[in-house]
């Protein structure tokens, strides 16, 4: 008899309970819906945090159930936020515009409003016009199905190049380093379309909202990102689950013999690559009107090397772990980076944490990779093989 999907994978009922438990107690103890105890900046980094728990588990996806070590997939997140930071730029702005053009005496043309916006953001960069790529930024709908079709066009294009050639290992993850880094130079141009350095800001403010305080606000938004975090996981668990997932797992560890016994290798993987860059796009259009900001140092190739250090010390090749290591490295480095952890002196030179961080962090993944490849998550293993033993055990006994 087979069993169902939730007997088969008890994590995602467990994953989904605490999720629920968490985005409540949340919420009850929250600034906007709640008795303030938890302070807005705190509500906005938690869904932050659970937007790069999403995008960790699209990393996890793509790494550790199909063997591609991905450089490139925070570059599919910044996507994802610059197309919703675009509609929010433009009706943001456009409302600014219409408040100043209020007292006009004759009321302006809709070209009139469009030049006036035009030229308010990009101004900044010498410009007073919308470039090709803003062309639909002025519809909500149209932009958000761009938050899955841009990085979902771009990674179609570049895995059919890849795969097709049968790129793998070691070149494969060089050369989506080398489209990050390339997207990311392009996008510092001030010609670029999308302000080059300067980014898109004030993505915090949502268009017609103005009168509504930003403790409301970063509560939707954690709701938003706690609900895409769990559909995204049972989604993920289901596809990983079936003989879909044993074969993703079986090209990860012997690609040439899958291919031999006739499956497609390059679909499967072409598939899950364009697969996960739309998770990830999905995830960067809910942290970035969290942060606010976005410009191209947010796809620097670091990121995406940071996003493969989550997942490694979280645990590969498991969901849960993927978002154990997202959560306790990003909440420890805004712990460490935000000057809250004390620096330690040390008499002939004083460690401040602020700057020796990422050697910590460098650190920990090469001490995880030699010592606990596994990650944090061989630890939850390791639980339930000893609750297992024990169960058999008892069980033994009884019959006894």
């Amino acid at each position: 008899m087979q069993r169902s999907f939730i007997a088969r994978n008890p994590s995602v009922l467990i994953f989904v309970s605490v999720l629920a438990l968490f985005t409540l107690a949340v919420t009850l103890l929250s600034e906007g819906l709640g008795v303030g105890i938890v302070s807005t900046s705190l509500i906005k980094t938690l869904g932050k945090t659970l937007c790069l728990c999403l995008v960790a588990i699209a990393m996890d996806l793509i790494w550790g159930y199909v063997g591609i070590l991905s450089l490139g997939h925070f570059a599919f997140f910044g996507l994802g936020g610059y197309m919703i930071g675009m509609w929010l730029m433009y009706e943001r702005t456009r409302d600014t515009v219409l408040a100043s053009l209020s007292d006009a005496v004759l009321p302006p043309t809709d070209t009139e409003i469009r030049d006036a916006v035009a030229h308010q953001i990009f101004g900044v960069v010498g410009g007073d016009s919308f470039p090709l790529v803003w062309a639909f930024a002025d519809s909500l709908l149209l932009q958000l199905f761009l938050i899955v079709a841009v990085p979902g066009v771009l990674a179609l294009t570049f895995g059919w190049l890849a795969f097709r050639s049968r790129v793998t290992g070691v070149y494969l993850s060089i050369l989506t380093q080398a489209m990050t880094l390339a997207l990311a130079l392009y996008l510092f141009q001030n010609d670029s379309g999308l302000r080059g350095n300067n980014g898109l800001s004030g993505l915090q403010n949502l268009p017609g909202l103005a009168d509504v305080p930003q403790s409301l606000i970063s509560i939707w938004f954690f709701w938003g990102s706690a609900l895409a975090l769990g559909l995204g996981y049972v989604i993920a668990a289901w596809a990983v689950s079936g003989k879909f997932g044993s074969v993703l797992r079986a090209i990860r560890d012997n690609e040439t013999r899958v291919r031999f016994l006739g499956y497609s290798v390059e679909g499967y993987k072409l598939v899950m690559f364009t697969g996960t860059a739309c998770v990830a796009g999905i995830a960067g259009a809910l942290y970035y009107p969290q942060a606010g900001i976005i410009n191209p140092a947010e796809m620097a190739p670091i990121a995406s090397i940071y996003l493969a250090v989550w997942v490694a010390i979280g645990g590969r090749g498991r969901l849960y772990g993927a978002v154990i290591g997202a959560v306790f490295v990003s909440l420890l480095s805004s712990w460490f980076t935000g000057g809250q952890a004390p620096d330690v002196d040390l008499g002939l030179f004083t460690i401040r944490w602020v700057d020796w961080w990422q050697v910590v962090l460098g650190l920990g993944f090469v001490l995880v990779t030699l010592f606990a490849p596994k990650g944090i998550g061989g630890l939850v293993d390791l639980a339930q093989q000893r609750c297992t033993a024990d169960l058999s055990s008892s069980t033994g006994k009884t019959k006894s």
